[in-house]
């Protein structure tokens, strides 16, 4: 069992930067491989950013490629999504998840352990 909290969303303007952090209970964080997400309103769950177990090996949705960057630091039991060069259309409410299905890092059917979400607002 993995416990997600995440944080460090807030309201900006078009171009600022964020960094979201997402804190793990539980000692096994090391083992799973972390996705980012996000929601905006009346749209799906889409897939930003996924990190292997290690760190070693990084994915990012088309979109925010070049300006978001996922990490990680395992022996403080957190990932982090750095965001760069923030538009209105990054808007949205951003999970933190672990992966415990292999059906593919992008698809949230992949994550049973979901944060609470925090909301990130860009203004133009």
């Amino acid at each position: 069992q993995v416990q997600l909290v995440e944080s460090g969303g807030g309201l900006v303007q078009a171009g600022d930067s964020l960094r979201l952090s997402c804190a793990a209970s539980g000692r096994t964080f090391s083992s799973y491989a972390m996705g980012w997400f996000r929601q905006a309103p009346g749209k799906e769950r889409e897939f930003v950013a996924a990190i292997s177990w290690s760190g070693g090996s990084t994915y990012y949705a088309d979109s925010v490629k070049g300006r978001f960057t996922i990490s990680r630091d395992n022996a403080k039991n957190t990932v982090y999504l750095q965001m760069n060069s923030l538009k209105p259309e990054d808007t949205a409410v951003y999970y933190c998840a672990a992966e415990t299905h292999d059906y593919g890092l992008g698809r949230p059917v992949s994550y049973d352990y979901w944060g609470q979400g925090t909301q990130v607002t860009v203004s133009s």
